[in-house]
């Protein structure tokens, strides 16, 4: 299992922020079977203010450039992308089209709760 963590903003507007996160609220089963579909197991997306957090966890066969070209085929997410990328911004430092940008692991807690008694 892989798990990622991607950042991106939206525009900061109280309105346009509902929308979005009300167009996640309904969101349509073939966006839903494009993700599931090219290997991601888990999907949360935080918000702070304008500022988005995802977590992913994908099966060892995901790769972000075989969900790109399925994404590219497919007309359901294309259309979705259009319509959510009225609401969002590239993140500062993002390369130019970039929305979600895949953030770098830099510190990691575990424990072991097991016990040995």
């Amino acid at each position: 299992m892989k798990r990622y963590a991607l950042a991106l903003d939206l525009h900061n507007d109280a309105q346009l922020i509902a929308e979005y996160e009300e167009l996640h609220r309904n969101v349509a089963p073939e966006i839903e079977q494009s993700i599931t579909g090219s290997g991601i197991t888990r999907m949360d997306i935080y918000r702070f203010a304008d500022r988005l957090f995802m977590i992913m966890e994908a099966n060892d066969d995901f790769s972000f450039t075989d969900k790109a070209a399925a994404d590219a085929a497919n007309p359901h997410v294309k259309v979705w992308e259009q319509l959510t990328w009225r609401f969002q911004k590239a993140i500062p430092g993002a390369k130019p089209g970039e929305k979600w940008v895949v953030m770098d692991k830099i510190f990691e807690l575990s424990s072991d709760e097991r016990s040995d008694g």
